[in-house]
């Protein structure tokens, strides 16, 4: 069992795995950050500060001045502004990392139009062949 576990740990798929789980972890970080610290608070100007999370349906019928209190009054609450930033947020994040993959495979199509050399077979065959000809 002991070996067995140790063939597992050693297989390449455990550690390229464990390097996307961490990079995965950095790159949220990232992310979060742009989204949380570049781009909100432009949309926070754009919308004149509007704020979603503080609408609310009540279940109970009555009038509560914010969700805080509706809460703390014991009422079922349908917080569906909360659900609105909570899309628009996911709207936002998506739209990032779309364009920061959009990046990344451009620059990976840049680096494969690049003309690889030939092998040293092919370039041999092409030089009797070259010389063949003359």
């Amino acid at each position: 069992m002991l070996n067995e576990f140790k063939n597992f740990i050693a297989r390449g798929n455990v550690f390229d795995m464990a390097v996307g789980i961490i990079i995965g972890a950095a790159f949220t970080t990232i992310v979060n950050s742009m989204v949380g610290d570049l781009i909100m608070p432009v949309i926070g100007v754009l919308t004149s500060g509007v704020d979603f999370s503080n609408l609310f349906l009540a279940l109970d019928g009555n009038e509560y001045a914010n969700i805080k209190a509706a809460q703390d009054a014991g009422a079922a609450v349908v917080s569906y502004g909360v659900f609105i930033n909570a899309v628009i947020n996911f709207l936002i994040v998506a739209f990032v990392i779309f364009m920061l993959v959009k990046q990344v495979n451009r620059l990976k199509k840049a680096e494969a139009t690049a003309p690889a050399e030939p092998p040293a077979d092919v370039k041999l065959l092409t030089e009797i062949r070259d010389l063949l000809k003359k």
